[in-house]
C-alpha cells in the first residue's frame, strides 16, 4: 500500500538514528548536509535523547537556519531512569524493534513527519540496528529506505560472518586454547585476526545469545534497503567497501561525517567555523584552557565515549599507569563510568596529587577540538568508530582500549592494518598502560606521526570538493532528489 500523497518537488528525508550518542551524532550531521543541500529533513529521535540534546548542545538555534528542517521524537519503550549506559544499551534495541513499528507508521501515514511545503516523506535513511521494521514500513507505504550503519566497514563485513564465527569462538572457549590465534573464516582479514579481535557479541556462551542473534538478523536485513551509507573514505576501508557490495550493490561512502560538514560550512559564510556539538552531556570547555598552558604534541586525551563503563579496579590501573608514565593527561571521566557496583569514587591519595601536577579531568570534553590542539600528542580510546574517525582526521595517533561491538575489531585496523598506534585490549594492568603511553609519546612517537599525518590527510582530501566522499555525497542528493521526480 502506497501513501496518497501530492506530487513533491522536493524530497522530505526522514533519518532515524537509534537513540545512542554514537549513532545520533553522525546521523545528525548527515541532516545538516543534506539540509544544506536544500533538502527537507525530518530528524526522528527518541524522547530521551532529544531532551538532551536540546539540554547540552544550541542544537534547536543551529538548525533554525533550515526552515524545513524538522524535528519530531518517537518513544524508546523505556522508562526515563533506565541507565542506557554500558551493556543495558542493548535493551534500547531490543526496545524498539518489539514496539516502535505500528507508532513510526502512523506516523508517516498521518503527515505527522512533515510540514505544509513537504508534508509527506519521500525518503528514509534509517539505523541499520533497527534491521528489518523500518524497512517493513517502507516497503508498505512505497518510501525507498537506505540503512546507515555507524560502524566501521571492516566490522560491518564481519557481521555477515557472525554463524561461522560464533560457533568456532564458542567451542575454542570451551576448550581454553589461545585467544591469540588466528581467525580463518572472515575473508580479507585471515593474515591478522585474532579470536580477541571478534567484535565483542561473538563471546557468547551459546548462538541462541539474544545480542548475537539480534545483530546477526539486522546486519542480513540490510541487503533488502534500497542503498547502505556508510561513515567511512575509500583511501581509509576502499577493500571491504568493495567486498560488501557483495551484500549490498549500492553504497555511499560519505565520511568523516565530521570533517565533511566541518569543510562545508567552512565554504558558507551563513554557519559558524567551530565543530558544532551534537553530546548528551554538559560538555567543560575549561579544559581546552588548560590545553592552552600545554606544551605541543606533550598531552595524552583519555575518553572512553559516551557507553563504556569499567570498574573500580580497572580505573584505579589505568590511573596508575597513566600517571606512573610521567606523562601529561587529559582524561574524560563521566560521573557515569564505573559500574554501579562499584559506586566508590575514593582514590588513593598520590593519584590525586600526581593528577593535580600533571593532568586534568572533566565530565566531558570538546572532543574535535581536543584532538586538534596542538597539546594533544596521543589519544586513549575505547576505538568507537566516531572517535576513531575524529582522531584520525586530527592527525592523533592512539592507544585502543575496546569496550565492546565493533570496538574490538577496530582496535586491530587501528594497531596491525593502519598502523595508527597501539592495541590494548583486554587488558587493565599499570605496567601496560605506562609502557604503551611512553611507547606512544616517546619511543615511537617518530613513527606514528609519519603514518597519522598520511591518513589524515587522506581523510581531508576526500571530503574536498572532487574527493571521493564529496561526490559520493552529491551522487546520495541527487538520487534522492530524482526519486521526487
Amino acid at each position: 500500500m502506497e501513501m496518497n500523497q501530492r506530487p513533491q518537488t522536493i524530497p522530505r528525508v526522514l533519518i532515524f538514528p537509534m537513540p545512542a550518542q554514537g549513532h545520533v551524532s553522525p546521523m545528525l550531521k548527515l541532516a545538516e548536509l543534506l539540509a544544506m543541500s536544500g533538502l527537507h529533513v525530518t530528524f526522528l529521535n527518541s524522547d530521551h535523547i532529544h531532551n538532551r540534546l536540546i539540554k547540552y548542545t544550541d542544537m534547536e538555534t543551529r538548525f533554525s537556519k533550515y526552515p524545513e528542517f524538522l524535528f519530531r521524537t518517537i518513544w524508546d519503550g523505556l522508562e526515563e531512569d533506565h541507565p542506557r549506559t554500558g551493556e543495558s544499551v542493548w535493551d534500547i534495541i531490543f526496545s524498539m524493534n518489539e514496539k516502535t513499528k505500528p507508532v513510526l507508521r502512523e506516523m508517516l501515514v498521518s503527515g505527522q513527519l512533515g510540514s505544509g511545503a513537504t508534508p509527506y516523506v519521500t525518503y528514509m535513511i534509517t539505523d541499520g540496528l533497527f534491521g528489518g521494521f523500518t524497512l517493513d514500513v517502507a516497503e508498505e507505504l512505497g518510501i525507498p529506505c537506505v540503512h546507515f550503519r555507524t560502524t566501521s566497514s571492516c566490522c560491518f563485513w564481519s557481521y555477515f560472518f557472525f554463524p561461522l564465527l560464533a560457533q568456532t569462538l564458542i567451542n575454542y572457549l570451551h576448550r581454553n586454547e589461545d585467544m591469540d590465534r588466528l581467525v580463518t573464516s572472515v575473508p580479507g582479514m585471515e593474515s591478522f585476526l585474532r579470536f580477541r579481535d571478534l567484535p565483542s557479541m561473538c563471546r557468547v556462551s551459546d548462538t541462541t545469545n539474544k545480542s548475537f542473534q539480534m545483530i546477526s538478523q539486522v546486519t542480513n536485513q540490510t541487503r533488502r534497503a534500497r542503498a547502505l551509507i556508510l561513515n567511512t573514505f575509500d583511501d581509509l576501508e576502499g577493500s571491504f567497501v568493495n567486498r560488501l557490495i557483495e551484500f549490498c550493490p549500492n553504497i555511499y561512502t560519505i565520511g568523516p561525517l565530521h570533517a565533511h560538514l566541518n569543510h562545508r560550512q567552512a565554504q558558507n559564510s551563513k554557519t559558524s567555523t567551530y565543530p558544532s556539538s551534537n553530546n548528551l552531556y554538559d560538555i567543560d570547555r575549561s579544559c581546552l584552557t588548560w590545553l592552552d598552558s600545554q606544551p605541543p604534541n606533550s598531552v595524552i586525551y583519555v575518553s572512553f565515549g559516551s557507553i563504556v563503563v569499567m570498574t573500580k579496579s580497572e580505573l584505579i590501573e589505568l590511573w596508575y599507569g597513566l600517571v606512573n608514565s610521567k606523562q601529561r593527561f587529559l582524561w574524560v571521566m563521566r560521573p557515569d563510568m564505573l559500574m554501579a557496583e562499584d559506586g566508590d569514587r575514593s582514590v588513593p591519595a598520590e593519584l590525586e596529587d600526581a593528577t593535580r601536577e600533571r593532568g586534568f579531568i572533566v565530565s566531558y570534553a570538546p572532543q574535535e577540538q581536543v584532538l586538534a590542539h596542538s597539546a594533544v600528542g596521543g589519544f586513549l580510546t575505547h576505538s568507537g568508530w566516531n572517535s576513531t574517525l575524529e582522531s584520525i582526521v586530527a592527525g592523533v595517533p592512539m592507544i585502543c582500549w575496546p569496550y565492546f561491538a565493533d570496538q574490538q575489531i577496530n582496535s586491530r585496523f587501528v594497531s596491525e592494518v593502519w598502523k595508527l598506534g597501539l592495541d590494548m585490549k583486554d587488558v587493565s594492568d599499570r605496567k601496560v598502560v605506562e609502557m604503551m603511553v611512553n611507547d606512544l609519546m616517546v619511543e615511537r612517537r617518530e613513527e606514528f606521526v609519519k603514518s597519522t599525518a598520511e591518513m589524515a590527510r587522506l581523510a581531508k582530501m576526500c571530503v574536498n570538493e572532487g574527493g571521493s566522499s564529496y561526490c559520493n555525497l552529491e551522487k546520495l542528493v541527487e538520487d534522492m532528489r530524482c526519486g521526487t521526480k
